[in-house]
C-alpha cells in the first residue's frame, strides 16, 4: 500500500550516470534528481548509490548534501537511507539536537514493529556508536522516558490474544486512569507496550464496557504532557496506523504553519508501506486530499519532491 513501487526496466548504471550529470553540471538539475530518486524504491536507490560510487569514486549522499539546501536537501538525502538507518538518523537528531523533539520519538517508537525496532537499534549503534536505549534514558525523563524505554525494547507479544485476561487488563487501565499513582502509570504503560495488537483490541473493547468511555478520551482526561501524547499514539497506532499518520500529517501541515520535518519524515518512512492508505484516511477525515494540502503549503522543487512521493490521483490536483 505504498506510493513508491520498484521501477520496471530498472538500470542502476544509467540512473547513476544521469544523477552524476545532474549533480556535476554548473547548475544542479533538480528535476532530474526528483524524477529518479522519487520513482525508485529504496533497494533500487541503494543500488544506484553503489553504481554511482563505482562510476565517480564519490558518495552520492555526500554529493547531494553538497549540492542541495534546506528542505529539498532533507527529502533527497532522506530517500537515500535504508528504512532502519533513516529511523535511526531521525531518532539521533531528535535526541541530540538543540531541543529534544519529543513528537519525533513518539511517532517512530509508538508505530514500529518489534523487527523494525530491532533493526533500527542496530543501525543506530552502527551509525552513531551509541546505544539508543541509553540515549533515551539520559535525554528524557519520568514516565515518558519509562514508556519510550519499554517500546525501544521491542518486546511486544505477537499474534497472541487471551479473552480471559482482557477484562483484567481493562480493569487495571481503568484504575490507572482513576488513581494516577506512579505504580498505576507503570502498569498502564506495561500493558500498552507489551500486549499483542490482537489482545489490546479486546482490552480497549472491555475498557469501553467497564467505563462507558473510549480509552483515548480517558487518557486525555487523566494525563497530560508528552506521556499522555505517547500513550494516545500507542492506542491509535494499534487501532489504525494509517489514521494515526493522517492525523499527524494534518497537524503538521495546519497547526504549526507547516512543520516540515514531520511531513518529510512521515512521507519518506511510509512511502513503501502504507502511504496510499494514509492518503485515503486523510481525505476521508479532513475533506481535502493530502496532495492538495501539500501543494497549498510547500513550493518550488521541495513541493515537487513531496508531491512526487505523495503521488496523487487526477482529482487531487
Amino acid at each position: 500500500q505504498g506510493t513508491i513501487l520498484p521501477a520496471p526496466n530498472f538500470n542502476p548504471v544509467m540512473d547513476a550516470q544521469l544523477l552524476g550529470g545532474a549533480l556535476q553540471g554548473i547548475s544542479c538539475e533538480k528535476d532530474v534528481l526528483i524524477e529518479i530518486l522519487t520513482q525508485r524504491c529504496n533497494s533500487q536507490r541503494l543500488m544506484i548509490a553503489e553504481a554511482y560510487r563505482d562510476m565517480y569514486g564519490r558518495d552520492l549522499i555526500t554529493d547531494l548534501k553538497e549540492n542541495l539546501s534546506h528542505h529539498f536537501k532533507e527529502v533527497m538525502v532522506g530517500l537515500m537511507y535504508p528504512p532502519p538507518s533513516y529511523d535511526a538518523h531521525e531518532l539521533w537528531h531528535a535526541l541530540k539536537g538543540v531541543d529534544i523533539e519529543e513528537k519525533c520519538l513518539i511517532d517512530i517508537l509508538a508505530s514500529r514493529s518489534n523487527m523494525e525496532i530491532f533493526q533500527m537499534k542496530e543501525a543506530y549503534l552502527m551509525q552513531y556508536n551509541s546505544d539508543l536505549q541509553q540515549d533515551i534514558d539520559s535525554e528524557t525523563s519520568g514516565h515518558f522516558r519509562d514508556t519510550l524505554m519499554n517500546l525501544a525494547q521491542g518486546t511486544r507479544m505477537e499474534g497472541y490474544a487471551d479473552p480471559s485476561t482482557a477484562a483484567q487488563d481493562a480493569m487495571i487501565l481503568w484504575e490507572a486512569c482513576q488513581q494516577k499513582t506512579g505504580e498505576h502509570k507503570n502498569m498502564l504503560q506495561m500493558i500498552l507496550c507489551n500486549r499483542s495488537q490482537q489482545q489490546l483490541w479486546m482490552v480497549f473493547q472491555e475498557f469501553q464496557n467497564i467505563s462507558g468511555q473510549d480509552i483515548v478520551d480517558a487518557i486525555n482526561e487523566c494525563y497530560d504532557g508528552y506521556f499522555q501524547e505517547l500513550l494516545v499514539a500507542i492506542v491509535l497506532c494499534i487501532r489504525d496506523k494509517p489514521s494515526y499518520f493522517a492525523y499527524r500529517l494534518y497537524n503538521a501541515i495546519h497547526d504549526f504553519g507547516f512543520h516540515n520535518k514531520t511531513v518529510i519524515r512521515i512521507l519518506i518512512a511510509r512511502s513503501e508501506i502504507d502511504l496510499m492508505n494514509i492518503r485515503q484516511r486523510y481525505k476521508e477525515r479532513y475533506g481535502k486530499s493530502l496532495f492538495h494540502d501539500i501543494k497549498h503549503f510547500a513550493s518550488g522543487h521541495y513541493e515537487s519532491a513531496l508531491l512526487a512521493i505523495c503521488a496523487g490521483d487526477t482529482e487531487d490536483y
